[in-house]
């Protein structure tokens, strides 16, 4: 219940964002059509946000017949998980991620990159999956791919902003506010709308990853395959980011921007120290560097050739 308040809150604060936009642009206007614009795109992010999601990222859907050992490892957690079966997909990108997209458990999605399968053995894998069937389970998914199709709108409208303000804005006669509001209104929205994009983002993701973290240590039956994936992660996703668009950012497992730009700084996603720290039950410690060994590496499972045909 408390994720459906939190969907329904989240397409109020879009509508309203909408509204205020057409206002500035295009005054009463403006505001009829903005409001327009708003109810067919919450409609548009109910039913197909996931769809986006993965055509934005060229995710592939497998089947048994493709990828058999990954598809039924997801089958066989998603049983643990007491889930559906979710649509597996693959993502044909060497930077290892992974995320879980749809409207509800009936209509998921787990996606992986290719990279994640070649970086990590069976177990890590095991610990990433059910990490994602927790968001399943947990019913983040449908707010989770709201939230990405809401801030790359806002976005697109804070564009739309500056140029109506580099071009003396839109506005119609009914304004009251005068021209020279009205353009710094157009600015300073233009400015602010991509801040609150990412806000909204890393409210929606933080508190969500730490409780995904912990039902996908119950789902896989051991944290320490989830612990020593993040780990990897963490260490890669430094030399290695992925070529992720930031509205969809916090989807995924840990954030695909880091070390690629001053996106990375806002992150969407809590610390990867302390996570792993709560998956072990122990104090954060720093992260290993790019080329530092990790337990994964030292402790290899022997399952290790059971994904050898994805590679």
């Amino acid at each position: 219940m408390g994720n459906r308040i939190r969907t329904t809150i989240l397409l109020a604060v879009m509508t309203a964002f909408f509204l205020w936009i057409g206002q500035l642009i295009g005054g009463r206007q403006g505001m009829i059509i903005a409001l327009i614009l708003a109810a067919g795109m919450n409609f548009f992010s109910y039913w197909y946000s996931d769809k986006v999601v993965l055509r934005m990222y060229r995710a592939q859907e497998v089947g048994p017949g493709e990828a058999p050992e990954l598809y039924g490892l997801v089958q066989e957690l998603a049983r643990r998980a007491q889930l559906p079966m979710p649509k597996v997909c693959l993502i044909p990108q060497e930077a290892p991620n992974a995320f879980a997209t749809g409207r509800d458990p009936d209509h998921a999605v787990v996606a992986v990159t290719q990279g994640l399968i070649r970086l990590m053995d069976r177990d890590e894998i095991a610990g990433v999956l059910a990490h994602e069937l927790g968001h399943v389970k947990n019913r983040d998914i449908l707010i989770g791919s709201i939230a990405a199709t809401m801030a790359g709108a806002i976005m697109m409208l804070a564009n739309m902003a500056r140029w109506s303000a580099i071009f003396g804005g839109m506005r119609g006669d009914d304004d009251d506010g005068g021209g020279a509001m009205g353009m710094v209104g157009l600015i300073a929205m233009s400015i602010m709308a991509p801040m609150a994009a990412m806000l909204i983002q890393m409210a929606i993701s933080r508190s969500r990853e730490y409780l995904a973290d912990a039902t996908g240590a119950q789902i896989a039956g051991n944290p320490q395959g989830l612990a020593r994936a993040l780990e990897k992660l963490g260490a890669a996703s430094g030399r290695l980011p992925m070529d992720a668009e930031p509205a969809t950012a916090h989807m995924f497992i840990v954030n695909p921007l880091s070390g690629k730009s001053l996106m990375g700084l806002f992150s969407t996603h809590p610390p990867l120290e302390e996570r792993i720290a709560r998956l072990r039950g122990v104090r954060p410690t720093p992260s290993p560097g790019p080329g530092t060994p990790t337990g994964g590496d030292r402790a290899r499972s022997d399952g290790q050739a059971f994904w050898d045909r994805l590679r």
